[in-house]
């Protein structure tokens, strides 16, 4: 049955039992944590793990003690295209189109090629929803493979959409709701139908079976699926694979993570909780005058302001912001957020995971791919409003902030769903899920 938690028979684990694992993600930090953190408990639990994804996470994985293995793309973003991509992500409704038919598929073979290097000592191969290379890998080499998703969207369910101000309240209009939906997703099939060409190019040279599109309904595995996301942001559908599990967020400590920047600790310390702004690790490559616009809305508001830029923090002086406001490069999301007034993002599912355990309301103003549907989702919570990019002027960004810092409702149901999150122990859940299958599979 879906999301419900089996009798965790991996607990009874014999010595001698230990597995070769191979993790393979790519994208932003928001795909690489989740992973980083199953795969630091598997290692503990005994296991042989391997991490594989791009070169510019090495840094981020080799100290935590896990074996880090490079496929390529090197970067998620190559630097010869970031200017390309941020100009895109401002005057395009299609940065997902972008994203997959020039930064990932082009790099197929290598990745395939990266990939069959270390697979062959894997017993298991864990896979992000875009790791089309890792799924050829699995079924070439007779490895068995258990998928991921770590945003509800994913599942592309004509059930479960956020979007909409009212419920269908008749059975008839519950019909037709599910009707123009299932249409919509036909629709979306239709029109990214040579997204997956090279996929279906490379099945055929490695003299594979045709099969269902690795990008739709083709990247979940038949043996299981770990949604790694809260209950809080979807709970499984009819149309959701059957052998799926809602594991919650698996939330990444660095085991050598630091402090906050003392510039930022002083700050805090100097006056009430700020309003905080950040647009995650990528969007904050293409912020157009999100932070600035943020931080006058801010002061007009009374408020102080924290904004998370990324690299534009070192070229903004103190003199180009308003009094109050104070720009970082980056702080730990763990540790600023519970800190917030309210948190100002992309909609991100990594940093709205963080967001959600934090317990404080958000302004969410979403740029692409998931972001609009996460947006929606915790506008439905109750823990979050929401403004389109297009309108994020100063005055509209504070009107749209004013009710959550004024109205005790946001608040209280934000703590109430984080009690939620933090309860619900995603990382242990999901490496659960993991031995358990592994040992059944093996009775």
């Amino acid at each position: 049955m879906m999301n419900k938690q089996p009798i965790n028979v991996a607990r009874h684990l014999e010595s001698g039992t230990s597995k070769n694992i191979l993790l393979v993600t790519t994208g932003s930090y928001g795909d690489v944590f989740p992973f980083l953190a199953i795969a630091q408990e598997l290692q503990i639990r005994g296991h042989r793990i391997i991490l594989a994804t791009n070169e510019i996470y090495r840094h981020i994985v080799e100290p935590e003690g896990i074996e880090f293995h490079a496929i390529r793309p090197d970067g998620y973003i190559d630097i010869e295209q970031v200017g390309q991509f941020i100009q895109l992500l401002s005057n395009s409704q299609q940065p997902l189109d972008y994203g997959i038919s020039y930064l990932t598929m082009p790099h197929l073979r290598a990745t395939y090629s990266d990939l069959v290097e270390v697979a062959h000592k894997a017993d298991l191969l864990v896979t992000h929803p875009l790791a089309c290379a890792a799924t050829l890998v699995a079924e070439k080499m007779g490895i068995k493979r258990i998928s991921t998703v770590l945003s509800p969207i994913s599942f592309l369910s004509a059930y479960d959409s956020p979007y909409g101000s009212t419920t269908p309240s008749s059975d008839y209009e519950k019909a037709l709701t599910l009707v123009a939906k299932d249409n919509f997703y036909r629709q979306l099939r239709w029109q990214t139908r040579f997204w997956s060409a090279p996929v279906r190019q490379l099945r055929a040279e490695l003299d594979l079976q045709p099969s269902a599109d690795l990008l739709f309904e083709g990247q979940h595995s038949s043996e299981l699926v770990l949604a790694l996301f809260s209950q809080v942001l979807a709970t499984p559908q009819p149309d959701w694979p059957i052998q799926t599990q809602v594991t919650g967020f698996p939330f990444f400590t660095s085991r050598h993570r630091k402090g906050l920047p003392k510039e930022l600790e002083d700050f805090l310390q100097q006056g009430p909780p700020p309003i905080v702004f950040t647009l995650g690790s990528l969007m904050v490559w293409a912020p157009g005058n999100f932070y600035f616009e943020g931080a006058i809305a801010a002061q007009q508001l009374g408020y102080r302001c924290v904004l998370l830029m990324g690299p534009g923090a070192d070229s903004v002086t103190k003199e180009q912001l308003p009094p109050g406001a104070c720009a970082i490069g980056y702080a730990d999301h763990e540790a600023i957020f519970p800190q917030a007034a309210v948190i100002v993002h992309h909609g991100g599912v990594g940093t709205t995971a963080q967001a959600l355990r934090a317990g404080r309301p958000m302004l969410v103003i979403p740029h692409a791919f998931d972001q609009p549907d996460n947006a929606a989702r915790l506008v439905r919570k109750g823990v979050a409003r929401m403004l389109e990019r297009q309108h994020g002027s100063a005055s509209q960004i504070a009107a749209e902030l004013k009710p959550l810092l004024l109205d005790k409702s946001y608040a209280a149901k934000a703590a109430e769903v984080s009690r939620i999150v933090q309860a619900e122990n995603g990382v242990v859940n999901a490496c659960d899920a993991i031995e358990n299958h592994l040992l059944l599979r093996s009775i």
